[in-house]
């Protein structure tokens, strides 16, 4: 039985969409990292959603019968970056911790690429932590493929 709806976002749900931010580090994080620097800059994005910009977004929510949101996605309308044909780049999804495990992800998941196909969208793409192995099962599982492998490594001394 599912207890809970998604919905397009908007503006009013703001507050709550940006408490959910913090559980995009929600798992081990590499040493050179702070938490707040994975979602920052989502968080900054989500604002200026918020607010009537970034026109090139969309956001689902996923909320109970009380109207509580449990998870939230934010995708960004943008040519894929090595065939350029229109894409959509999953920017962020995060589910509220006690809401895990009910499906919500991988409804979010579903709304979002139903939302960027039907604005044109080819494909989607993500961005993932090597370490955040239950995120790169759940991609796996819904259909996505690791493609490029990003390295990293410290100048300073």
């Amino acid at each position: 039985m599912v207890d809970y709806k998604i919905r397009a976002a908007t503006a009013t749900d703001g507050e709550a969409m940006l408490a959910l931010m913090p559980r995009l580090s929600a798992f081990e994080i590499p040493e050179s990292r702070t938490p707040e620097h994975l979602w920052l800059d989502d968080a900054k994005l989500l604002r200026e959603w918020i607010c009537g910009g970034a026109d090139d977004c969309f956001v689902h929510i996923a909320e109970d019968d009380v109207g509580a949101i449990l998870g939230l996605t934010l995708v960004r309308l943008r040519p894929e970056p090595l065939s350029h044909e229109p894409s959509a780049h999953l920017e962020a999804i995060a589910v509220a911790k006690g809401a895990e495990g009910r499906g919500i992800g991988q409804a979010l998941l579903g709304a979002a690429e139903e939302n960027a196909h039907k604005q044109g969208a080819q494909t989607m793409t993500l961005h993932v932590f090597s370490t955040n192995t239950r995120a790169r099962q759940f991609y796996e599982r819904s259909g996505y493929d690791g493609e490029v492998i990003r390295y990293i490594k410290p100048l300073a001394d």
